[in-house]
This record gives C-alpha cells, sequence and structure tokens, in this order.
C-alpha cells in the first residue's frame, strides 16, 4: 500500500489541487471532487487492481488477454502515455530537486526565489538536475520490485508526516480560518457551473493515477488472497486526504500571511505557486526557513515515487515486448533524458508535452473501461473483483459507475480540445498538433502489434507457460 500511495501520490496533489480547488471556488470544487472520486477514480482502481492481481501481465498483456491478440497495442499506448509523461515529469522532479538545494542553502530568501527560477527554469542547467532525477529512479527501479518497497518504505511515511506538520503548521497561523472557511464552505450555487465539475473530474483523473496503467503494475505483484477491493478504497481515499492537506497547508497559509495578494496567488501557474510564491509564503512565516525545506522536501519524494512507478509500468511493458529487465530500464533511462531535454530546454515544448499527453491519459481511462465492457460489466464484478477472498463486497453501483467513465472520458477529450479552441491551430497548445502526436504514435503502435505479441509469446515460454501470449488465452478460456 506504501508503494501505491507512492505511485499516486504526486505533485500534482502538492501543487495542482491547491491552485484547481481555490480557481473553482473551494468548497464547491470539493463537493464536486468528492463525487468524481466515486466515479471515476475508485472504479477504475478497482479494474486495474482486480485486473493485474489475476492476470499477473503488463498492460500489453492485459489487453492482449482481455480483448484480444489484435489490441495489445492499446495496452502499449498507455505504457506509450506514461513514458512520455516521464520524460518531462523528470524535468519537473529536476525542478524540486534544484528548489530543495536551494531552500538548505538559504538562496530563496526574499525575492530569491522569483531570481532563481527566473535564472534556472529552462536554461542548461535544469539538465543537470534532469538527469538526476532520472538517476535517482533507475536505481530504484532497476533493483526491482523489492528495490520500490525498501525506498517507499522511508520516502512515504516521511512524505506523509510531511505534509501533515506543514498543514498544522499552517492552521495554527493567525487568520488561517479564513482559508479553512475558503476551502470547506460551498456555494452551493456554484455547483450549476459546468466548468467546476470538469476540474473536478479533470484533478481525479490527473492525481489519483487511475486509468494510468500505474495500479495494474503494481497489483501483478500482490499476494493472491490480497482484499484488492480494501485496498482500491484506501488507495483513493488517501490519495485525496493528502491533496486535501496541501489545500489546508497553501490556503491557510496564503489567506494568512499575504490576503492581499490570494486571488494572484492561487491564479498563478502551478509552478509559479510553488517556485515562486511558496517560498515568499514561508519566508513571511516565523521559522519559515526550515518549514520551507520540508516542503520542498515533500515535493521531492512525491516526484520520486511517482516517476519511479512510471518507469515501472514502462519497463514492464518493454519485458512485455521482449527486452530483458535491465535492458528495458536501461533504454528507458537513455530515451527519457534524450526525449526529457527539449522539454528541459524550452518552455512551449514542455507546456505541448504536457498538454497532449496529459488529455492523453482520458483515452487510457477509456481503454480500461472498454475492457470491462466487452467482457461484460456484471459477469467483469463477479468474476474478477468480488472473488472469495474479498471481505469487501462491491455492489451494483460500480457497474453503472464504469460504463460512465466510458461518457467522461469522452467529454473531458471534447472539453479539453473545446478549451484551447482560441489556440493557433498548430501551436503548442492545438488541437491539430495535440490530434497529429496521437494519430503518429497510434499508427506506429498499431504497426508494431505483432512484435509486442511475439514478445508476449516468448515471455510466456521462459516463464514455463505454453505457447501462447501468457494470459492471453485467458479470456477465452471463461
Amino acid at each position: 500500500m506504501l508503494a501505491m500511495l507512492g505511485m499516486a501520490v504526486g505533485t500534482g496533489n502538492i501543487w495542482r489541487f491547491p491552485r484547481i480547488a481555490a480557481s473553482n471556488g473551494g468548497g464547491s470544487f470539493l463537493v464536486a471532487w468528492v463525487v468524481f472520486l466515486m466515479v471515476w477514480s475508485v472504479p477504475l482502481i478497482l479494474a486495474e487492481f482486480a485486473l493485474g492481481k489475476r492476470l499477473r501481465s503488463g498492460t500489453v498483456g492485459t489487453f492482449a488477454s482481455m480483448m484480444g491478440e489484435r489490441f495489445a497495442w492499446m495496452g502499449a499506448w498507455i505504457a506509450w502515455v506514461a513514458a512520455a509523461i516521464g520524460f518531462y515529469y523528470a524535468v519537473v522532479m529536476g525542478w524540486t530537486l534544484r528548489y530543495f538545494l536551494a531552500a538548505i542553502t538559504m538562496q530563496l530568501q526574499g525575492e530569491g526565489s522569483a531570481e532563481l527560477w527566473e535564472r534556472f527554469s529552462f536554461s542548461p542547467a535544469a539538465l543537470i538536475f534532469h538527469a538526476l532525477a532520472l538517476a535517482m529512479a533507475v536505481t530504484v527501479v532497476l533493483r526491482g520490485i523489492r528495490g520500490i518497497e525498501a525506498v517507499v518504505r522511508i520516502l512515504m511515511p516521511a512524505l506523509l508526516v510531511l505534509v501533515v506538520v506543514l498543514a498544522i503548521r499552517a492552521v495554527t497561523l493567525p487568520g488561517a480560518s479564513r482559508g479553512l472557511e475558503f476551502l470547506f464552505e460551498p456555494n452551493w450555487s456554484d455547483l450549476l457551473d459546468v466548468n467546476i465539475w470538469l476540474q473536478a473530474l479533470t484533478q481525479n483523473a490527473w492525481d489519483t493515477g487511475a486509468g494510468w496503467g500505474l495500479v495494474l503494475t503494481y497489483a501483478v505483484f500482490s499476494r493472491r488472497r490480497e482484499d484488492t477491493n480494501l485496498n482500491s478504497f484506501l488507495l483513493a481515499f488517501g490519495n485525496n486526504s493528502v491533496s486535501l492537506l496541501a489545500g489546508i497547508m497553501v490556503l491557510c497559509t496564503v489567506f494568512s500571511l499575504m490576503p492581499e495578494a490570494a486571488g494572484e496567488i492561487v491564479g498563478a501557474s502551478n509552478e509559479g505557486l510553488t517556485f515562486v510564491w511558496i517560498p515568499q509564503l514561508f519566508n513571511a512565516m516565523p521559522g519559515g526557513a526550515f518549514f520551507m525545506i520540508l516542503f520542498f522536501s515533500a515535493l521531492v519524494f512525491a516526484a520520486w515515487t511517482s516517476l519511479v512507478a512510471m518507469f515501472q509500468l514502462v519497463g514492464l511493458a518493454l519485458q512485455e515486448a521482449g527486452l530483458k529487465r535491465r535492458r528495458a530500464i536501461i533504454s528507458l533511462a537513455v530515451a527519457a533524458f534524450v526525449f526529457g531535454v527539449p522539454s528541459a530546454l524550452w518552455q512551449p515544448f514542455w507546456l505541448n508535452q504536457d498538454s497532449v499527453w496529459s488529455v492523453a491519459l482520458m483515452l487510457c481511462g477509456f481503454f480500461f473501461a472498454v475492457i470491462v465492457i466487452r467482457y461484460g460489466v456484471k459477469r467483469f464484478r463477479a468474476d474478477f473483483i468480488n472473488s472469495g477472498e474479498q471481505d469487501m463486497r462491491v455492489g451494483a453501483w460500480w457497474d453503472w459507475a464504469i460504463r460512465l467513465i466510458v461518457v467522461q472520458a469522452l467529454a473531458l477529450v471534447i472539453w479539453m480540445c473545446w478549451s484551447v479552441r482560441n489556440e493557433p491551430l498548430w501551436g503548442p497548445l492545438g488541437v491539430g498538433n495535440m490530434f497529429v502526436q496521437w494519430l503518429v504514435v497510434a499508427a506506429i503502435l498499431i504497426a508494431l502489434n505483432g512484435v509486442f505479441l511475439r514478445g508476449l509469446r516468448k515471455r510466456a515460454v521462459n516463464r514455463g507457460g505454453g505457447p501462447g501470449t501468457g494470459s492471453a488465452g485467458f479470456a477465452s478460456r471463461q
């Protein structure tokens, strides 16, 4: 569970949630956010947990099993999206490392945070920390699931303690109650705003890890008698609890120390909030230098454990394609550095990749819902989710929730395309740019479908299975 929480809790919880919650009505946003926790995140996490535990395959093998051999490319698509996000996410982790170092060496006093961001971000110096972030992630993943468990046993408790300490410090500041009121008192009329609901759905999709294939990848290593239903709820609510603590931490601090600038702070970009404003807020707090170190420690831990999970997912997919584990992980690390260089040096490219592949995540959730619907929703719940060893039984609400995910995913893609309608069609945030990248990647993966199948068959034989694609015969045997 610590490994799972490490996968789910990332920078999106700590730097994105407070900004999105504050920019969308605070308490009103929380209502919609909790709703989508139950109708997006939990249903997908239950499905991924059940698939990983039963099939013991990565994303490629799972889709070959459940959808048929022609659809192995869908699992490769999910792995590619995780890889593409990992390429620029390693850049983000590099930023957290640089600011952690700056916090320790007292370089963030006064206006130093803004000056450092201006000087450091998207400069050659960022490449050094990009490489360091990749080295830290690869070192863990190369040691296998034991290595991941060993690291998260330290990092996740430390991260949770840091976030709790920072939240407690924030609520004890003079005037912090205004931040709590803003975050927890809904204006019910705001719930008529469709944008709030779409933002709440987007936040759930991005910060819980549901639909990414990450839960499935870690569930491959769960015990046969693991209560995955209970774990699914623990993971979803545990992840969102960290987001809520981060919101309390940031908003209480803002309303206490800089209420006159609250609108400007919460309206800043993720990077602006975290790397420019947060240090200035801590500088205005008694003992702020110490708490600033704690904050950037938490951010490093969150980014590190999430990047490890992405590499684990992609590494398993490359193994299923026929590569040896060590070669797969090292090849991935080299690719991540090379393809991450443009994001590290050029802000428009970073924004482009963040936009293109974040939206593609919605299709990943769509694909997982299609697996369930193709198998039969009620039958899937009986065969995969409510198996004999589960203490917690999942009811029929899950059946309509998993069907609803298809609608939600398509609605999100349409809304995201509509939200950038005024951008140049072929610009960094343009719809044309996005769809061309999607089509090119999809065409390549479909063309390589046979390669994936040969890799699966070879892997199955090496593991003592039959001549088929490992677990690919499972669906037909049911």
